[in-house]
């Protein structure tokens, strides 16, 4: 019996669900997502709560129950309060800004990166030192995060690169004479 599966999804005041087949549609303040689950589920929408039952009790139909019922709360979650991911940049003359629909770095490269701000996803920079990935879709600010962090990934020495805010750096000591 999957644990997290059971727990029905409440919706709070002003989200509306609505399921057509194996596809859940949430509206909320924040904009419109969409879930469409496989059939080994059955999704079912009562009384303000989203209830996910597996069908059958195959092993696939367990897996799945959990992670549709995951689904159908990360779009809950992303069309009330949405999702932020926070990164800090360190190192000598390594900075951010924004310049329209695109973020420029410095990260001590020979040349300055621009990075494309996809559709979805807004980025700001409020210091140079610290950049915030906001959206209502979980997968593709982590994955936006994600892609700019890999530009110039924390180093275990000294700690310079793009980390996330709450990322522990392990550090190292170095040669010794």
């Amino acid at each position: 019996m999957s644990r997290i599966g059971k727990k029905p999804v409440d919706l709070p005041s002003g989200v509306e669900a609505s399921v057509s087949g194996q596809t859940v549609e949430v509206k909320g303040p924040k904009g419109t997502r969409s879930f469409t689950a496989t059939d080994d589920v059955t999704i079912s929408v009562a009384d303000n709560t989203v209830t996910v039952e597996p069908r059958g009790k195959s092993k696939r139909a367990r897996q799945q129950w959990g992670m549709s019922r995951t689904m159908v709360a990360n779009l809950v979650t992303g069309v009330t309060e949405g999702f932020k991911k926070e990164l800090e940049i360190s190192g000598v003359g390594y900075r951010a800004q924004m310049q329209g629909n695109t973020l420029r770095l410095n990260l001590g490269l020979s040349h300055d990166v621009d990075f494309q701000v996809p559709e979805g996803v807004t980025v700001t920079a409020p210091k140079q030192t610290e950049i915030i990935v906001e959206g209502n879709d979980e997968q593709l600010v982590g994955q936006v995060a994600a892609n700019i962090r890999a530009w110039r990934k924390p180093e275990p020495y000294k700690g310079k690169g793009i980390k996330y805010k709450d990322e522990y750096i392990f550090r190292k000591e170095g040669k010794k004479k």
